[in-house]
């Protein structure tokens, strides 16, 4: 067992590019002070599909409405921030226990049934949850959006600026300290029966893994993590609206991971980087064209293989 522990540790400890990367992207702010908005919504976004890469990737749950969280999440931090407390830590630990609250009471109900059946009930709940957000616009803004959210300095000290270099750096260190504790997670025993249930379920409930409390802890705690995403949206932007849990935000996620591939951390942050960037760029060029030319790409990346056009960043990728 201690060899086994030993192995499991040595798997965990991120890589030297690892280390790198992200000295790279704590870099970006400082060196691209225009684009830190753009840094940190990509940044928030990739915590958001790194979150659906536990349920899909590490677990094999399907679901086309993971914005249920992320929304739930933005809505949470705003609320909390313009009526009880504007501290963004503080707002940010609130919005992730109310959506692990939501999860836990969602996941018995999604987990039941085929993969179609949770697509049909993932994307009903996100539904449900956007009506009710527009029907309570006395206390949601409804149409309007959630306006007026003024949040505190981070830390009590790092206003959030203009140019949002704060926002962007505040959204990079939230990120690494997920990922790092989710990186112990998914190289864990939890981790390893995870993937063990995604590739065989019937297999996994015969040598003794309780299936259904593993899926409802790992869904419990991506809807967590996407609520943490969704609370740093608000909080760095000053606002929330309807749009957060629009079909739109559940699909373009989706696609990230097509991107970046799933079943490992990285591939929510390469998706969202490619993604965001591809979509900054070619909307630019062609405003009213711009999902035909990310669908090209997306094709293009099936028939080539993700391996071969995105090399570079799949050499550090461990299965």
């Amino acid at each position: 067992m201690n060899a086994v522990s030993r192995s499991l540790r040595a798997y965990s400890k991120p890589r030297l590019w690892e280390a790198i990367v992200w000295l790279l992207l704590f870099t970006l702010p400082w060196a691209l002070p225009g684009h830190s908005q753009l840094i940190s919504e990509i940044t928030i976004i990739g915590l958001f599909a790194i979150s659906l890469d536990l349920v899909l990737g590490y677990s094999g749950i399907v679901s086309l409405g993971h914005a249920a969280f992320f929304g739930t999440g933005a809505y949470a931090a705003a609320l909390f921030a313009k009526h009880i407390n504007p501290d963004p830590l503080t707002g940010l630990v609130f919005a992730s226990l109310v959506t692990a609250l939501l999860g836990l009471v969602c996941s018995p109900g999604i987990l039941r049934g085929s993969d179609l059946t949770r697509l049909m009930v993932t994307l009903g709940i996100a539904l449900i949850l956007q009506e009710l957000a527009n029907k309570m616009d006395h206390i949601t803004g409804g149409a309007d959006g959630l306006q007026g959210v003024l949040m505190g300095p981070v830390l009590g000290r790092f206003e959030f600026d203009l140019m949002g270099q704060t926002a962007a750096w505040y959204a990079l260190v939230i990120t690494l300290l997920v990922f790092l504790l989710l990186r112990r997670l998914v190289y864990s025993p939890f981790g390893f029966s995870l993937k063990a249930i995604r590739d065989n379920r019937l297999r996994a409930q015969a040598i003794g893994i309780p299936v259904h409390a593993r899926l409802i802890t790992v869904y419990t705690l991506a809807a967590a993590v996407a609520g943490l995403a969704g609370g740093m949206q608000a909080q760095t932007t000053g606002f929330a609206s309807l749009d957060v849990f629009g079909f739109d935000r559940s699909a373009d996620v989706l696609l990230m991971l097509v991107i970046g591939g799933t079943g490992w951390l990285w591939g929510g942050l390469i998706g969202a980087v490619v993604f965001k960037t591809l979509h900054s760029l070619v909307s630019a060029l062609t405003p009213q064209y711009w999902t035909f030319w990310i669908g090209l790409f997306l094709v293009l990346l099936m028939l080539v293989g993700r391996e071969k056009l995105l090399r570079p960043w799949t050499w550090g990728r461990r299965s």
